[in-house]
């Protein structure tokens, strides 16, 4: 597996113009097959996102590392990341030297995964079950918050919830209709919090699952 994890930086990240040496070592680091159901291990390492039940999905490791890269993170950095999933982009930015609270709402994933970042000895990080879109106001402010699912729009909780100067990264954008058929189109943004102003810039086209909560769909 290390072989495929080499060849997955190599040839998806670094041939795409991913540069962030902490980004691109977490990659090469993260075991991503072990977030994945074992009858998936050959997929793991694919240029695509995989399901993972619950109708959610890991995502692309591409789109991981530019996520990851977008944040502009520094190692002791505060992050707060919105929809757990499998643990993968938490253990990513772990890896990096952040610590990370992460709120997962589908309970079946929240507690799987818990079990497995335990497994894994990956510490700093620490989840919550509940509605993603309200944050984690006990343990604010962030330097950084990560949203990995996309939404009508950046939900005013984690903006409050965002440190000044601070730094956000989410997909914007329609919502999925009958996945299988028809996904919406979004725009992955990033927010930059500096002196009480916020700024947005839209860095790509992407498709995520839907964002579900009071300030989601």
């Amino acid at each position: 597996m290390r072989i495929k994890r080499e060849r997955m930086v190599r040839e998806q990240i670094e041939a795409r113009g991913i540069s962030d040496a902490g980004v691109l070592e977490a990659m090469r680091t993260v075991k991503r097959h072990l977030f994945v159901e074992e009858a998936l291990y050959a997929r793991a390492y694919g240029d695509s996102p995989v399901h993972i039940g619950h109708g959610q999905t890991i995502s692309q490791p591409y789109i991981v590392a530019l996520m990851s890269e977008l944040l502009e993170a520094r190692k002791g950095m505060r992050a707060l990341e919105i929809g757990t999933g499998s643990g993968y982009q938490a253990a990513v930015l772990a890896a990096m030297g952040l610590t990370v609270f992460s709120v997962e709402r589908v309970r079946e994933l929240f507690f799987a995964t818990r079990a497995l970042l335990q497994r894994l000895s990956i510490r700093n990080v620490h989840m919550k079950l509940a509605d993603g879109t309200l944050g984690m106001p006990e343990a604010a402010p962030f330097d950084r918050i990560i949203v990995t699912a996309g939404g009508p729009s950046v939900p005013p909780p984690l903006l409050e919830q965002l440190d000044d100067p601070g730094m956000l990264v989410m997909p914007v954008g329609e919502r999925q209709r009958m996945p299988q058929l028809v996904r919406g189109k979004q725009q992955l943004v990033r927010v930059v919090k500096d002196k009480g102003r916020i700024y947005k810039e839209n860095k790509a086209t992407v498709t995520f699952v839907d964002l579900v909560g009071e300030h989601g769909w």
